[in-house]
């Protein structure tokens, strides 16, 4: 390995360079999304890397970190300002905007991919990072939060990955959210000075994200803080009643968590996380406090950026963090590795064509070409092929794992 020197260009604090077994991992993630959205019938979608920074601005909020600290922005040769995606709902509901998208409603869509974020690197934290999202826009039961819920379950499980509760809340409706939202306000104020520098400033802004600081100087207050439940509307109540029964009916193992909530306004009625359980090996790989994937319904958002009222639901996971959970995957065993065993022409040019007539078959296969007869055979053996087929001047044999391929020979035979 060569030493860096002033003249070797460094990657970027907060990248990463994947390979190796830390690379099948991430494709083993993004395969198994794949897998379970074809079943549930998501359609796979491509949206750009960057976009007009007022696409993120109006949809995730002026006040937000996110806007405020942590994106990428640029002006580009046009003198247009432009950011590179900090999350995948903002750039989607201007996808469904812009394309007229609507009468396809309602609409399942699938993608995955990289976003970028100017925050501090830690522990399954990058700059740029990678996740799996899933939305449907145009659907207003409450049918569709429970398919979305059952899909995350179903994908987080199919993963292997155990120990991983999904924690469950209602924001309620408009009328539900502004009700409470100023039963808050009276109830934080009054407290104001005892609370942290953040929550004050929070306290006129978005009274909401008091309720999940983890400052202990919050928490004494938000303890004996007015619950939702007490503003919820009857519609409310029936929405946020048909979710969870419908999650009882699909098997969907839930918790309340009544100070889970979302601070943009355009958020409604279900918000969720799926939370690593205390003393599980997932929370001893992230911390216990790790959301490993999120969501909720924001019915407001498409009207926040000119549409019509759509209903909207949606999650999205981290690939970096679901990979670190998977733990390290190898590269699955080649079915066959070919052995040319002397040099001649003859011989390789019978492993060549036999290596195109098994990769024509669909069965992955490898050359050993090179070093002497003993070290092909051993370099052979140690990558565990289901089979070894060697080839020499005279003819060719065939070792190993027969049984899991029963028409090699015929494959083969030429």
């Amino acid at each position: 390995m060569g030493k860096n020197n002033s003249k070797t260009p460094q990657a970027i604090r907060g990248t990463q360079d994947i390979f190796g077994a830390e690379a099948e991992s991430f494709a083993f993630v993004v395969e198994t999304f794949e897998r379970v959205r074809k079943l549930y019938r998501f359609r796979r979608s491509e949206f750009p890397v960057f976009e007009r920074t007022e696409v993120f601005a109006r949809s995730i909020g002026e006040t937000t970190d996110i806007v405020s600290k942590e994106m990428y922005s640029f002006e580009d040769r046009g003198g247009e300002s432009l950011t590179l995606r900090p999350e995948f709902t903002a750039g989607i509901a201007r996808a469904y905007l812009t394309n007229g998208w609507q009468q396809h409603a309602p609409v399942k869509l699938a993608t995955h991919g990289p976003l970028f974020r100017y925050e501090r690197p830690q522990k399954g934290r990058y700059r740029q990072f990678h996740q799996i999202d899933a939305e449907i826009i145009g659907a207003a039961e409450p049918q569709a939060d429970v398919e979305l819920l059952a899909m995350a379950d179903q994908v987080i499980r199919e993963l292997g990955i155990e120990g991983v509760t999904l924690h469950l809340n209602t924001l309620g409706d408009g009328d539900s959210r502004e009700a409470w939202r100023a039963a808050l306000v009276e109830h934080f104020r009054a407290v104001k000075d005892e609370l942290s520098e953040e929550s004050q400033e929070r306290l006129e802004k978005n009274p909401l994200r008091i309720l999940d600081s983890k400052d202990r100087r919050d928490q004494r207050f938000v303890a004996d803080a007015p619950k939702i439940d007490d503003f919820l509307t009857e519609e409310a109540r029936g929405f946020f009643d048909a979710v969870t029964s419908g999650l009882d009916a699909a098997g969907v193992k839930w918790v309340r968590a009544e100070s889970l909530v979302r601070g943009l306004d355009y958020y409604r009625h279900t918000a969720f996380e799926f939370i690593p359980d205390e003393g599980s090996a997932a929370a001893d790989a992230l911390g216990s406090q790790s959301t490993i994937l999120g969501g909720g319904r924001y019915d407001g958002l498409i009207e926040s950026l000119g549409g019509a009222p759509t209903p909207a639901v949606g999650w999205a996971a981290g690939i970096e963090r679901l990979a670190m959970l998977v733990g390290e995957k190898g590269e699955e065993p080649a079915e066959a590795i070919i052995v040319v065993e002397d040099t001649s022409d003859v011989a390789l040019d019978r492993a060549s064509r036999a290596l195109a007539s098994l990769r024509s078959a669909g069965l992955s296969a490898e050359m050993i070409a090179t070093g002497s007869p003993r070290k092909r055979y051993d370099k052979a053996v140690k990558r565990s092929p289901k089979a070894i087929v060697s080839f020499r001047e005279d003819g060719h044999g065939i070792s190993g794992d027969e049984a899991a391929h029963p028409d090699l020979e015929r494959i083969l035979a030429f």
